[in-house]
Protein backbone atom coordinates (compact mmCIF):
# COMPACT_ATOMS: atom_id res chain seq x y z
CA UNK A 1 0.00 0.00 0.00
CA UNK A 2 1.63 3.33 -0.94
CA UNK A 3 2.00 5.56 2.47
CA UNK A 4 3.95 8.23 0.75
CA UNK A 5 7.23 7.37 2.58
CA UNK A 6 10.85 9.64 1.40
CA UNK A 7 11.87 6.60 -0.25
CA UNK A 8 8.61 6.62 -2.66
CA UNK A 9 8.73 10.32 -3.28
CA UNK A 10 12.28 10.07 -3.86
CA UNK A 11 11.57 7.41 -6.89
CA UNK A 12 8.52 9.48 -8.41
CA UNK A 13 11.05 13.29 -7.82
CA UNK A 14 13.54 11.23 -9.66
CA UNK A 15 11.03 10.05 -12.66
CA UNK A 16 9.43 13.45 -12.76
CA UNK A 17 12.92 15.55 -12.69
CA UNK A 18 13.95 13.06 -15.28
CA UNK A 19 11.14 13.40 -17.92
CA UNK A 20 11.29 17.32 -17.30
CA UNK A 21 14.93 17.57 -18.52
CA UNK A 22 14.02 15.10 -21.40
CA UNK A 23 11.37 17.78 -22.46
CA UNK A 24 13.76 21.02 -21.82
CA UNK A 25 16.37 18.55 -24.06
CA UNK A 26 13.62 18.26 -26.59
CA UNK A 27 12.95 21.92 -26.58
CA UNK A 28 16.62 22.90 -26.80
CA UNK A 29 17.25 21.00 -29.67
CA UNK A 30 13.96 22.56 -31.92
CA UNK A 31 15.28 25.61 -30.65
CA UNK A 32 18.81 25.34 -31.67
CA UNK A 33 17.87 23.44 -35.45
CA UNK A 34 15.54 26.37 -35.89
CA UNK A 35 19.16 28.18 -37.38
CA UNK A 36 18.06 26.52 -40.86
CA UNK A 37 15.20 28.23 -41.17
CA UNK A 38 17.72 31.69 -41.37
CA UNK A 39 18.89 33.94 -38.21
CA UNK A 40 15.48 35.58 -37.95
CA UNK A 41 13.50 33.13 -37.53
CA UNK A 42 16.17 31.71 -35.19
CA UNK A 43 16.77 35.24 -33.00
CA UNK A 44 12.53 35.45 -33.11
CA UNK A 45 12.44 32.42 -30.87
CA UNK A 46 15.20 33.39 -28.59
CA UNK A 47 14.08 36.47 -28.18
CA UNK A 48 11.17 34.45 -26.38
CA UNK A 49 13.54 33.14 -24.01
CA UNK A 50 14.19 36.67 -22.34
CA UNK A 51 10.69 36.68 -20.92
CA UNK A 52 9.78 36.13 -17.05
CA UNK A 53 7.96 32.84 -17.88
CA UNK A 54 11.27 31.72 -19.64
CA UNK A 55 13.43 32.88 -16.61
CA UNK A 56 11.58 31.33 -14.65
CA UNK A 57 11.15 28.15 -16.12
CA UNK A 58 15.03 28.14 -16.09
CA UNK A 59 14.94 28.43 -12.08
CA UNK A 60 12.71 24.69 -12.38
CA UNK A 61 15.00 23.39 -15.12
CA UNK A 62 17.59 23.86 -12.65
CA UNK A 63 16.16 22.31 -9.65
CA UNK A 64 15.06 19.58 -12.18
CA UNK A 65 19.13 19.05 -12.91
CA UNK A 66 20.47 19.73 -9.35
CA UNK A 67 17.96 17.09 -7.76
CA UNK A 68 18.16 14.49 -10.85
CA UNK A 69 22.34 14.75 -10.31
CA UNK A 70 22.53 14.46 -6.68
CA UNK A 71 19.64 12.01 -6.17
CA UNK A 72 21.13 9.99 -8.56
CA UNK A 73 24.50 9.90 -7.00
CA UNK A 74 22.57 9.19 -3.91
CA UNK A 75 20.82 6.15 -5.23
CA UNK A 76 24.49 4.77 -6.94
CA UNK A 77 25.90 5.33 -3.11
CA UNK A 78 23.11 2.74 -1.74
CA UNK A 79 23.89 0.30 -4.30
CA UNK A 80 27.53 0.35 -4.25
CA UNK A 81 27.91 0.74 -0.67
CA UNK A 82 26.54 -2.08 1.54
CA UNK A 83 25.70 1.23 3.91
CA UNK A 84 23.82 2.93 1.86
CA UNK A 85 20.36 1.92 2.47
CA UNK A 86 20.65 2.14 6.07
CA UNK A 87 20.85 6.11 5.64
CA UNK A 88 18.53 6.45 2.56
CA UNK A 89 16.50 8.88 4.67
CA UNK A 90 18.88 11.23 5.74
CA UNK A 91 20.60 11.33 2.52
CA UNK A 92 17.35 11.87 0.73
CA UNK A 93 17.00 15.09 2.74
CA UNK A 94 20.37 15.81 1.81
CA UNK A 95 19.96 15.87 -1.52
CA UNK A 96 16.41 18.42 -1.01
CA UNK A 97 18.75 20.56 1.24
CA UNK A 98 21.19 20.90 -2.28
CA UNK A 99 18.69 20.72 -4.11
CA UNK A 100 16.89 24.01 -2.37
CA UNK A 101 20.05 25.29 -2.33
CA UNK A 102 21.33 25.47 -5.89
CA UNK A 103 17.47 26.82 -6.62
CA UNK A 104 17.67 29.90 -3.90
CA UNK A 105 21.10 30.65 -5.63
CA UNK A 106 19.69 30.41 -9.23
CA UNK A 107 16.80 32.31 -8.16
CA UNK A 108 18.93 35.02 -6.57
CA UNK A 109 21.01 35.52 -9.21
CA UNK A 110 17.60 35.38 -11.89
CA UNK A 111 15.60 37.61 -9.68
CA UNK A 112 16.93 40.59 -11.44
CA UNK A 113 15.77 39.38 -14.63
CA UNK A 114 12.61 38.67 -13.66
CA UNK A 115 11.96 42.06 -12.06
CA UNK A 116 13.32 44.32 -14.56
CA UNK A 117 14.11 42.58 -17.98
CA UNK A 118 17.84 41.88 -18.52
Amino acid sequence: MYKGTEGQWAFFLHRLSGLAILAYFLLHVISISLIIFGEEAYMRVHHLYDLWPFRIGLIFVTAGVAYHAFNGLRIMAMDFTGKGVAYQRQSWYAVLAITALITLYTLFKNIPRIMGGY
